[in-house]
């Protein structure tokens, strides 16, 4: 079976079309509910329409209400809930592919040691397509080395087995963002990752409430992982890009904290950029 979660805070108007997009996979034509698969979305306390659309849905899903924790609670409490042998997530503004799973669940099941895989993506900001640039390509095999200047893992796109989270963890609550660039370093640093070079989903961004413009220096959030990064069984050279991405991250958040008169804080990543050079 394969769970598949949907944490949401106040997306009523794009979560319909986030949750037929799970309806309409190919991979569930003729199968029930909890046998083939398991939907649940978990509201991170909406004031919106969220919770009388998921009663209008009745029992083709499982609904579960916590108070504003932030996504990565979202997220936890789904993994807590999820009966699958497989785990799928799915951002409530992002939209599958009708042959997302199909495709996912042809390799899991031929290669039986693969476990997780990710695709890649169409982007479209404020309904308007965008073309990714080179630094965003995505790879397939040991990739620690990749996953360290950006997030290359988009959750929305990616299917793993149950037990990996038992094995990384699960997702760190005490990042208000880049918690999805935290789990991809732990990933990819146990793992080979296997990406599939098709176009299976569809990330929507432009949202006013989107982290990115949530929040200022969104480095700051990457140099926390980065240095927990450190703590993890890395071989010396590991350690060493590990090292070097918190230096380039820093400086940038140095130039960033100067430019606005911030000189506390750009005097803590000062000291970073000295402690790891």
């Amino acid at each position: 079976m394969i769970s598949i979660i949907i944490p949401t805070y106040n997306r009523a108007s794009v979560l319909r079309e986030a949750i037929h997009s799970v309806f309409n996979q190919d991979y569930f034509q003729g199968r029930e509910p909890g046998k083939t698969y398991e939907l649940i979305i978990v509201d991170d306390g909406s004031t919106d329409d969220t919770e009388q659309l998921a009663e209008d849905l009745g029992d083709r899903l499982y609904y579960v209400r916590q108070q504003n924790r932030g996504v990565s609670a979202a997220r936890n409490v789904g993994l807590d809930l999820a009966k699958g042998e497989y785990i799928a997530f799915l951002d409530s503004d992002d939209l599958w592919k009708r042959e997302k799973l199909s495709v996912q669940m042809s390799l899991m099941e031929a290669l039986p040691r693969t476990k997780l895989c990710y695709t890649d993506e169409t982007w479209v900001r404020k309904g308007v397509f965008v073309n990714p640039k080179n630094r965003h390509r995505k790879y397939s095999g040991w990739i620690f080395d990749k996953v360290l200047p950006l997030c290359l893992l988009s959750l929305s796109s990616a299917l793993f087995r149950c037990e990996v989270f038992d094995k990384v963890g699960c997702f760190d609550e005490s990042l208000p963002a880049c918690e999805d660039y935290d789990l991809g370093i732990r990933l990819a640093q146990r793992y080979p990752i296997h990406f599939i070079d098709s176009f299976l989903i569809t990330k929507r961004g432009g949202h006013a409430d989107q982290l990115s413009r949530k929040y200022w220096g969104m480095d700051r959030f990457r140099v926390k992982a980065l240095e927990k990064a450190l703590l993890l069984d890395l071989t010396p050279h590991q350690q060493e890009l590990v090292k070097r991405e918190i230096v380039i991250k820093s400086q940038v958040l140095v130039a960033g904290f100067e430019k606005r008169g911030k000189m506390e804080e750009a005097a803590i990543y000062q000291n970073k950029i000295a402690a790891y050079s």
